[in-house]
């Protein structure tokens, strides 16, 4: 006869194991301890074997008998339920070993060599604080659109609107690379396309042209620090990114042949770039020599000379300038493209001297040197109008007739 579920509640031990039988190989088997185990006894090939189902009452007799009756169809197609059950306790164990942090941490590392190393840890940052604690530790294969919907619904509601996009597409790469690696089927972030907010596009706080003269005259006027005076009018004149201009080394710098060569691995599009420098540029290299030149840096920290100025040394100056939400040390860029532009030069020479990326690598590892006669008198234009506007002077935009 089947057994009960009140036969299975109420075994009792004795001082021997003993089995109460349910049918078709399956039985309880009670121990003189009290444990209680669910086993099946089966043949296959003329061999007699033993699988076990589970421990009770974690596992009731209807499940129990669900596990006999799944067992017992394997055995139908030739197939050992044993071994069965090893390749799923196997791809348990392996899949419990692939979390999202785990994947996440492999992925960034691959992704790295080929991104600077500050935008490298803003991602790393923006997964340790948004996403490890809520869903680093799961199997990165049963990570649902409901967990990452509930997940960035939780960034969404501190306002951090251009956060959330930006997490939600670096775990959309993650997922991606994890596919690649077989180590799951889906996406879960592409279901939520449109379930938030879209952060407005915002451009990095900049002045108008018109409001330059006023500017370079402010900054002539100065009373801060000299470096800071000095990295502020370097930025104007060459408009690399603050990054770039926080890491300069003396090694870098040619002042004889007037250039500035940054290695790939401190741009952004990991590509070596050359800055042409102005003769205001050279100026203020050999007056910075007179502070900072026994160094390794060029603008190194006021603090620490072996740590470049912090990031904010340069916001905290425009911000004494009165130019607090106005300006920014990337604003310059933005200036300076503008007005080259319509100064007529052509807008291939302003990317590649504003280092935009190259999407064809074969031509982006020779582009460091492109247009170079044409970049060396923009520069030198550039230079020169910041000048003459900040002498209060009128200047013609004049195209660039040469090369």
């Amino acid at each position: 006869m089947p057994l009960t579920a009140t036969e299975c509640k109420n075994a009792k031990p004795t001082d021997k194991p003993y089995k109460l039988t349910d049918g078709g190989g399956m039985f309880l088997l009670i121990q003189p301890n009290g444990a209680r185990y669910w086993r099946l006894k089966y043949r296959l090939a003329g061999k007699e074997k033993l699988l076990a189902l589970g421990v009770y009452p974690q596992v009731s007799l209807s499940e129990a008998r669900q596990k006999r009756d799944a067992a017992r169809k394997s055995l139908e197609t030739g197939s050992d339920p044993a071994h069965a059950k090893r390749e799923q306790k196997r791809v348990t164990a392996e899949k419990s070993e692939q979390t999202f942090e785990r994947i996440a941490r492999e992925w960034h590392k691959k992704g790295s060599v080929k991104w600077s190393a500050g935008y490298a840890k803003k991602i790393m940052d923006s997964l340790d604080q948004n996403v490890f604690p809520e869903i680093g530790k799961r199997p990165i294969a049963d990570i649902t659109a409901k967990d990452m919907l509930h997940m960035l619904s939780k960034v969404e509601t501190r306002g951090a609107l251009e956060i959330t996009a930006r997490v939600k597409q670096r775990c959309s790469a993650v997922f991606d690379y994890a596919i690649t690696k077989l180590v799951t089927t889906n996406n879960p972030t592409h279901p939520l396309r449109g379930s938030f907010q879209a952060p407005k596009n915002k451009n990095h706080a900049r002045l108008s042209i018109d409001e330059m003269p006023e500017f370079m005259r402010n900054l002539a006027a100065y009373d801060g620090r000299k470096q800071t005076a000095l990295a502020i009018r370097f930025i104007a004149y060459t408009f690399v990114r603050t990054g770039e201009l926080r890491g300069a080394q003396w090694c870098e710098m040619d002042l004889e042949a007037a250039q500035w060569r940054i290695p790939a691995e401190r741009m952004k599009m990991k590509e070596q770039h050359i800055v042409p420098l102005s003769r205001q540029v050279v100026a203020i290299l050999r007056e910075l020599q007179t502070f900072t030149g026994d160094g390794r840096l060029v603008f190194p920290g006021d603090r620490n000379p072996n740590h470049p100025m912090s990031e904010n040394t340069i916001l905290y100056a425009l911000y004494r300038m009165g130019y607090h939400s106005r300006m920014t040390g990337h604003g310059f860029r933005g200036i300076a493209s503008t007005a080259l532009n319509e100064m007529g030069y052509r807008s291939d020479v302003i990317e590649r001297q504003l280092a935009h990326g190259e999407r064809d690598g074969v031509r982006a590892a020779y582009n460091h040197a492109q247009y170079m006669p044409e970049r060396i008198a923009m520069m030198q234009q550039w230079a020169d109008y910041l000048d003459t506007i900040e002498l209060g002077g009128n200047v013609i935009h004049a195209k660039f007739k040469g090369g």
